[in-house]
């Protein structure tokens, strides 16, 4: 804005992030291009309000983002919450790579069998394969990187629901910059 001679407020931007950033977001899901059959899963954390918040992403094999999503607890709970949406959104992948962490195992395991339960179809389908390792995942932790990046400079995130949103956009940016 500044190159072509407009002054604009920061929080100006702010209120236009907060305001554009879910729409724009939506509209991007629904042209997403398909997305890899394995994907690697994990969870990261973000300080809000003195607290600390977890975004929840998938990757695939190719790098390129399957799901996110932002919750207040590290639990079984929001993982099952995170993969349903994700395996709603894309389709059952073939393998999933995962850290240590015993309860992403659980929600994987769970949610897999509430999918096939709901398959109406009459071949089997095939239960997703998981492999656990903390060394395959260095892909999505590298991936954690750009959020880290951009949150890091940001003096903090003063609500949940603030930080959902900026943490929705920065998202959004980093697909289409992937």
């Amino acid at each position: 804005m500044a190159e072509r001679g407009i002054a604009v407020d920061h929080a100006t931007i702010h209120r236009w992030v907060l305001h554009y950033s879910p729409e724009l977001l939506e509209q991007f899901n629904r042209r997403k291009r398909p997305v890899g059959r394995k994907w690697h899963v994990d969870e990261t954390y973000i300080k809000v309000r003195g607290r600390w918040m977890y975004p929840y992403r998938a990757i695939d094999s190719n790098g390129d983002t399957v799901e996110f999503w932002f919750s207040e607890r590290r639990n079984l709970t929001a993982a099952k919450h995170f993969l349903r949406k994700a395996l709603r959104r894309r389709g059952c992948p073939e393998r999933i790579v995962i850290d240590g962490s015993q309860t992403n195992r659980e929600a994987i395991l769970l949610c897999d069998a509430e999918s096939r339960l709901l398959d109406r179809s009459r071949r089997r389908p095939k239960p997703i394969r998981i492999r656990q390792s903390a060394y395959l995942n260095n892909r999505i932790e590298q991936d954690h990187r750009a959020i880290k990046r951009r949150t890091g400079p940001m003096l903090g995130f003063k609500s949940t629901q603030s930080a959902r949103v900026i943490l929705g956009g920065i998202e959004m940016v980093h697909m289409m910059r992937k």
